[in-house]
């Protein structure tokens, strides 16, 4: 039997529609991620995301560079949002992210954002995969809406950074099937010094458990083999143990479960302003990864996936051609 999203159900019952209602009730005085900045983004009042009320698309694109339960043969179809509610200074995807100025030319409306989705449905892709999606929330349900009206029938994949709301992300019980969210820090001023936010880990940790809450530990696959529901969890090794690897290891060994499916990634390479940060400013060494994977071993934490420690050489956006960003990665490295 094939799998069909809840987010089905949620739109023959009318609940859908009222999810739209009250996320865009939480735009007139934007309390969207943790942040809660206050502004008024029905009326494009701008704050710490640098958006207004349309959401912003800089890429749309089959992507072949995810974990191989969710890329299949077509890869997932991921829509890159623009802006974003952290400033990493080794963000991979900086010229969408922190480039405000330019990234607003690529609002489109609701309507415009229903059909994205479509139409990687058209090209054969697995999944829709939202990435960047925590200020936007509110935009991508009400697209939702119209897709699935029109005939959207994908899993639907949460692929973001974790500086997210629990409010919203309880708003979007039903509607998600598959959580990706980073780990990035275990230290509060880590996250501070190279991401501007002192408080990342006790928001990233309450996110990361609420969207446990909702789908579990056990991924569940359909007929094809891949991923239909579930929580991975991505975890970024980073050079001189900034992201506090073993503390994050533990934590989620601890509240989540052994069980709990981790994709640990060794494709740092330094970009954008890491390039001259001290302790940032080269990849991670050898022995620095084995370490973790040697942490993984010992918490008996074995679902998921790893990278090879020469990731870094091949996996780097380029978002200066926005029809094809992963042009490095072809759909055979997958």
């Amino acid at each position: 039997m094939s799998w069909v999203p809840s987010y089905i159900s949620l739109y023959a019952s009318g609940e859908l529609r009222r999810r739209v209602e009250v996320l865009e009730t939480m735009l007139g005085r934007c309390s969207i991620c943790p942040h809660d900045c206050g502004n008024n983004r029905l009326a494009d009042e701008i704050a710490r995301c640098y958006s207004g009320y349309l959401p912003i698309v800089s890429a749309a694109t089959p992507h072949f560079g995810e974990e191989p339960a969710l890329v299949g043969t077509n890869g997932v179809g991921n829509i890159f949002f623009g802006n974003c509610n952290l400033r990493c200074v080794y963000c991979q995807n900086y010229l969408i992210s922190q480039n405000a100025r330019e990234e607003r030319k690529n609002q489109v409306s609701f309507e415009r954002l229903a059909e994205m989705m479509l139409e990687l449905q058209a090209k054969g892709c697995h999944e829709i995969g939202f990435v960047s999606p925590s200020h936007f929330v509110p935009q991508i349900v009400r697209s939702l809406e119209i897709a699935v009206g029109r005939g959207l029938s994908l899993p639907l994949i949460y692929n973001t950074n974790a500086y997210d709301s629990v409010e919203v992300l309880r708003l979007l019980g039903g509607i998600i099937d598959i959580y990706l969210p980073d780990l990035k820090y275990a230290d509060g001023e880590m996250g501070y010094r190279y991401s501007r936010v002192r408080d990342y880990p006790q928001h990233a940790r309450a996110a990361i458990q609420e969207m446990h809450h909702q789908v579990g530990s056990t991924l569940i696959l359909g007929e094809d083999g891949l991923v239909k529901r579930g929580l991975i969890i991505r975890h970024l090794v980073l050079p001189n143990d900034i992201a506090g690897s073993t503390d994050s290891l533990k934590w989620v060994q601890g509240e989540l479960g052994p069980h709990t499916t981790l994709s640990v990634m060794s494709q740092y390479f330094p970009t954008h302003r890491a390039v001259a940060t001290p302790l940032l400013d080269r990849k991670i060494r050898q022995g620095e990864y084995e370490r973790v994977l040697a942490t993984l071993d010992a918490l008996s934490m074995d679902h998921g996936w790893v990278q090879e420690y020469e990731a870094s050489e091949y996996y780097r956006p380029e978002f200066e051609d926005r029809e094809r960003p992963f042009k490095g990665l072809a759909e055979n490295d997958a």
